[in-house]
C-alpha cells in the first residue's frame, strides 16, 4: 500500500532543516571538480545563499549545517559532494538524491524525456528549462573563467534555478519515496564522490606512446592475430570467412534467423568462455570497434577518473562510460593501472557472488553447502553424483568445468539450447546438467520459479533495499530470474563502498563484484583486510546474516595490474609497440 502525500511530507517532519542545494563546477576529463558556486535554499524558512568561487574558496566550514536532524536534497548528489571535497568540507549525515530515487520509480520503463533533472521535472508534469538553455549555459560555465559581471550573475540565476525545480519536484516524488532506503542511496552517493575523486593509477608513458601509435599499431595486430584465422580483409572482418574458420574448428555457433552467425560482442565474449580458441579474435574485434584511447579520462596526475553514473542499469548497478572509464575497453588495456612509486593497488572480489545470493535468498541449504565448501562447481558436482566425495578441483578440472558451466548459465537464465552453446556441448549433454541442478536445488528453482511468476503478475520486483525493477510489456524472464541476485549484488557493492570508504579506504573503483583499492606498499595488506571486513559486513546484511566470502589480488609498484583475461594480448601489443615489425 502506498502512502499518502501528506503521510509521506510527515517524514520529513523528522528533520529540523531542509536544505536544497547545486553547485556548478568546471571538471575538465580525469580531473577533480573545481566549483564555480553554489545556490542553497532552506525549504521551509526560504532563506538562501548564493555564494560564487572566489567567496566560496575563502570559506573554510560549510555553510549550512550538516548533522543527522538536517536532510540535504540534490539532483546526483554525487557532484555536490565532489564539490565539498574540493572546498575541504566534510558530508551531510542525510541525504535524500532525488536522481537516484527518479531511477527507482522509472527502472526498466521508457524515460521520454532523459534521466536528468529536465527530464524529472517533464516525468512529473512540471516546467522545466529548455533544453537549449540549459546547454547554453553549460557551455558558458564549462569554458571556464575569467567571467563578466553579467555572466556571474546569470550563472548564479542559472544555478539558482536548478534549486527551484528542487523545490518543485521534491512534493512531487515523495509519493514515491521510501525514505530510510532513500537515504541510504544517498549515502552510497558521498561514496561514489570520494571515489571519482580518488581514480585509479594509470601509467601514462604507455598511454601516451599507445595514443601516438595505435594507428599503425591496429593494422599490425590485425596481421598478427588473423594468421590463426584467416578472416580479415584489410581492416574488414568478413562473415563468411569466420563461418568457414568456425566450421574448420568444430565449434556450433549461435546464429541469426539469416543462418548467418551473430557477430554481436555478448555473443563473442560468452563463446570466448567455452572456447579460447575465440578469445583473441573477440579481444581483437572489440579493440578495434569499441578502444577509442583519446577519450580514457586521466587527470594531470596520472589518475584515470570519469563519472560513475550511479543507478544508471535497471539492476541499479553504475555504468561508467566504456571509453573514459579504465575498466570499460578491452580487458587487456587494463594494463596500464600501475601504482605510483611506493604505492600497491589491491583488487578484491566477492567469491561466487551470484550463487552465494541466490543460495542465501532462495533458503536452499543444499545450496548454501554448495558455497561454504569453498568451491560450489565442485561441490555441485558431487552432489550430483558425479565426482567422487574425495574428487578434487585438479583430478576432475574437466567434469568440474561442466557443472561450473551449468551453474553460470542458469544464474543467467540460460535454456539448453544457450547452455550448450556456452559449454560446447550437445544439446542433450546441456539438458541434463539442468535436470541435475534443479534435482540438487529444488528450494532454490522454487524461488526462482516464484520470481518469474510474481514479476509477470504484479509487474515489479525488487531488492532488499527496495530498489524497483518496473516490469513493461515486453518481458525477457531470463532477465527477471536474474534480477534478485544482479541487484542485490550491486546493493552489497554499494554498502561495502559505503563502509569502506566512511573507513578511510582510497577505493579507486568499483567493478560489477569488486573494489580496486590502493594504499602504500607496506600497508597494502592492512587495507586489504579492512576492505574486506566491509564487503563480508555487507554480505552479511543484503543477506540476513549470510556471509560471502573474499578473494584478493595486490600489486605493488613497478609492478602492473593484470587481468589474466587480457594478457596475450597485452604482450602482443607491447612487443608490436616497442618492437615494431
Amino acid at each position: 500500500m502506498i502512502a499518502r502525500p501528506e503521510a509521506k511530507a510527515s517524514i520529513l517532519g523528522a528533520f529540523r532543516q531542509i536544505w536544497l542545494s547545486d553547485f556548478e563546477f568546471v571538471a575538465l576529463p580525469g580531473e577533480r571538480p573545481e566549483p564555480v558556486c553554489l545556490v542553497a535554499r532552506e525549504l521551509r524558512t526560504n532563506q538562501e545563499l548564493r555564494i560564487f568561487r572566489d567567496e566560496l574558496f575563502g570559506i573554510h566550514a560549510p555553510v549550512y549545517p550538516l548533522g543527522p536532524d538536517v536532510l540535504h536534497v540534490h539532483y546526483y548528489s554525487s557532484a555536490e559532494m565532489g564539490c565539498h571535497l574540493a572546498l575541504g568540507w566534510p558530508p551531510p549525515a542525510r541525504i535524500l538524491d532525488l536522481h537516484a530515487e527518479f531511477r527507482n520509480r522509472t527502472a526498466g520503463l521508457t524515460t521520454p524525456h532523459g534521466r536528468g533533472l529536465l527530464g524529472a521535472l517533464q516525468w512529473y508534469g512540471l516546467d522545466a528549462m529548455a533544453v537549449v538553455e540549459k546547454e547554453a549555459m553549460r557551455t558558458l560555465i564549462q569554458r571556464g573563467g575569467p567571467w563578466s559581471a553579467s555572466e556571474r550573475e546569470a550563472i548564479l540565476n542559472y544555478c539558482a534555478a536548478d534549486v527551484d525545480a528542487l523545490a518543485r519536484l521534491l512534493p512531487a516524488m515523495l509519493v514515491d519515496i521510501d525514505l530510510p532506503r532513500a537515504l541510504l542511496r544517498g549515502r552510497y552517493m558521498v561514496a561514489a564522490a570520494r571515489i571519482e575523486w580518488q581514480g585509479t593509477p594509470i601509467d601514462t608513458e604507455i598511454l601516451g606512446l599507445l595514443r601516438a601509435e595505435w594507428e599503425s599499431i591496429k593494422d599490425k595486430l590485425i596481421v598478427e592475430v588473423d594468421r590463426d584465422y584467416g578472416v580479415f580483409d584489410g581492416r574488414s572482418f568478413k562473415a563468411d570467412r569466420w563461418a568457414r574458420w568456425l566450421a574448420r574448428a568444430g565449434i556450433a555457433w549461435p546464429l541469426l534467423e539469416s543462418g548467418a552467425p551473430a557477430l554481436d560482442d555478448d555473443t563473442f565474449r560468452e563463446m570466448a568462455r567455452s572456447h579460447p580458441s575465440v578469445a583473441q579474435m573477440r579481444e581483437l574485434r572489440h579493440a578495434l570497434s569499441q578502444m577509442r584511447l583519446a577519450d580514457l579520462a586521466v587527470g594531470a596526475d596520472g589518475y584515470n577518473r570519469c563519472l560513475l553514473s550511479a543507478f544508471a542499469s535497471k539492476t541499479s548497478r553504475n555504468q561508467p562510460s566504456n571509453t573514459r572509464f579504465i575498466f570499460g575497453p578491452s580487458t587487456w588495456l587494463r594494463g596500464l593501472i600501475r601504482p605510483k612509486d611506493g604505492r600497491a593497488v589491491a583488487y578484491v572480489d566477492y567469491s561466487q557472488q551470484e550463487f552465494g545470493i541466490a543460495a542465501a535468498l532462495s533458503g536452499d541449504l543444499a545450496m548454501q553447502q554448495a558455497y561454504l565448501s569453498g568451491d560450489p562447481y565442485l561441490a555441485f558436482a558431487k552432489q550430483a553424483g558425479q565426482i567422487p566425495i574425495d574428487g578434487t578441483k585438479e583430478s576432475h578440472e574437466a567434469v568440474r568445468d561442466l557443472f561450473k558451466g551449468c551453474v553460470l548459465g542458469v544464474q543467467y537464465g540460460m535454456g539448453e539450447i544457450s547452455l550448450a552453446h556456452r559449454i560446447g556441448q550437445p544439446r542433450i549433454q546441456a539438458r541434463e546438467l539442468l535436470r541435475m541442478h534443479r534435482e540438487a536445488y529444488p528450494k532454490f528453482w522454487q524461488w526462482s520459479d516464484a520470481v518469474e511468476n510474481h514479476a509477470i503478475l504484479h509487474g515489479r520486483l525488487w531488492t532488499v533495499f527496495g530498489w524497483t525493477l518496473h516490469i513493461g510489456t515486453e518481458v525477457n524472464v531470463r532477465s527477471l530470474r536474474n534480477f534478485p541476485m544482479q541487484a542485490n549484488g550491486a546493493e552489497m557493492l554499494r554498502l561495502a563502498c559505503c563502509l569502506a570508504t566512511e573507513r578511510g579506504i582510497n577505493v579507486c573503483a568499483p567493478v560489477h563484484d569488486a573494489l580496486l583499492v590502493e594504499g602504500a606498499a607496506d600497508a597494502i595488506h592492512e587495507v586489504v583486510a579492512e576492505t574486506k571486513r566491509a564487503m563480508v559486513e555487507a554480505s552479511k546484511i543484503v543477506l540476513d546474516g549470510f556471509a560471502l566470502r573474499t578473494d584478493s589480488k595486490v600489486v605493488c609498484w613497478p609492478a602492473r595490474y593484470m587481468d589474466k583475461r587480457g594478457q596475450e594480448m597485452w604482450s602482443r601489443v607491447m612487443r608490436l609497440l616497442h618492437d615494431p615489425l
